[in-house]
């Protein structure tokens, strides 16, 4: 006997032509631009520079937005000619808004776009937030930032201030940049300092003609109780690196590094790198994260931050020895678990990809 197949109903194909979440989206949109049945977006309400080559955007968000705590980062996808882009920022609250803070970068897609071409009444759209680095009941806080690291700080001290632990916490800002003119937040940090007496901060710039000295062991000594202060330290690796050397006995410790230190290595030429669940085996370059080498062959693994904090590109490695680019530690153990946005391959690698 043959089986007669039932033709789905007038009233079964309405009701899912309504309920299809992609039609919903377009039909919602229409009324209200970040209207959405379970897409977490936002709207750029307000587009202004804080400092040369840095912007902030003020987001109005939907009641999908999983805000982040203070110090975390979110994922933010924008679309550019057509195609996707995923980057990770800290975004900071403000009267039931969120502040993205972008630095331009150079031949950065995202932060070039969202600087020269994002304009008011633009859509984005917000990941998950993640990262560790958040506020305890510490009484003394020190905050080390250098370039785009300040906005983690902003979060974290505009967090204190609705706690109202500014008028309780000693807050110390220590705030590196090339150029004095690059420094984000200096009038709303003088604003602080002038209002709160337990907030303090200080600007250096490396590279003025009247410059100040990076990271020193002078600026550790300026710090008093450090056995009973938190500390917290974003910027580039090698930033993070001296940070953490020279404040690392501190009470807490707690770092995020943003962007590589290319480490001193001699080896040159290629590894081949097998990934054992596709069956292909590619050769990359030393020296590089092997995210970028899997890219440049034309693979697409899964990654969020690109800078080692979201764990969203970690995978199992087999075989072989890999070397960590934040700290340039060396990893041979067997089934042990890397990332590959901040991990170099070192020898031939056998991973779970």
């Amino acid at each position: 006997m043959q089986a007669i197949q039932k033709s789905p109903s007038l009233f079964r194909t309405l009701t899912q032509s309504v309920f299809d979440p992609h039609a919903a989206d377009f039909w919602l949109q229409k009324v209200n631009p970040i209207w959405s049945t379970s897409r977490a977006l936002a709207q750029i309400i307000e587009k202004k520079q804080v400092a040369k080559d840095t912007i902030s955007l003020t987001l109005q968000t939907n009641r999908h937005v999983k805000l982040g705590k203070a110090g975390q980062h979110h994922p933010v996808k924008v679309k550019i000619d057509g195609r996707l882009y995923e980057r990770s920022y800290s975004l900071t609250e403000r009267n039931g808004d969120l502040i993205l803070t972008v630095k331009k970068i150079a031949d950065g897609k995202v932060s070039t776009w969202l600087h020269e071409q994002s304009q008011v009444g633009d859509i984005v759209e917000l990941g998950q937030p993640f990262g560790d680095m958040q506020l305890d009941d510490q009484q003394n806080v020190v905050l080390l930032a250098a370039g785009s690291g300040i906005t983690p700080m902003y979060s974290l001290i505009e967090q204190l201030k609705r706690n109202q632990q500014l008028t309780q916490a000693q807050v110390k800002l220590l705030y590196w940049v090339k150029h004095r003119n690059e420094a984000a937040f200096a009038s709303k940090f003088e604003q602080l300092a002038s209002q709160y007496p337990q907030f303090e901060y200080k600007i250096f710039s490396t590279q003025d003609v009247q410059h100040d000295d990076r990271l020193n062991v002078t600026h550790l000594a300026a710090i008093e109780n450090l056995e009973n202060t938190t500390v917290y330290a974003c910027g580039p690796s090698g930033f993070v690196q001296t940070a953490e050397e020279l404040f690392g006995h501190a009470q807490c410790f707690m770092s995020e590094a943003f962007s590589l230190t290319q480490i001193s290595d001699n080896d040159t030429g290629f590894v081949n790198v097998t990934l054992s669940r596709s069956n292909k085996t590619v050769a990359i370059p030393k020296g590089q994260s092997i995210l970028a080498g899997l890219e440049q062959a034309n693979i697409k693994p899964t990654y969020g931050c690109r800078m080692g904090v979201c764990h969203k590109c970690v995978c199992q490695k087999t075989q072989g020895t890999t070397q960590d680019l934040l700290n340039a530690s060396e990893n041979s153990e067997p089934k042990n678990h890397i990332k590959i946005c901040v991990s170099s391959a070192k020898s031939d690698l056998v991973i779970d990809l």
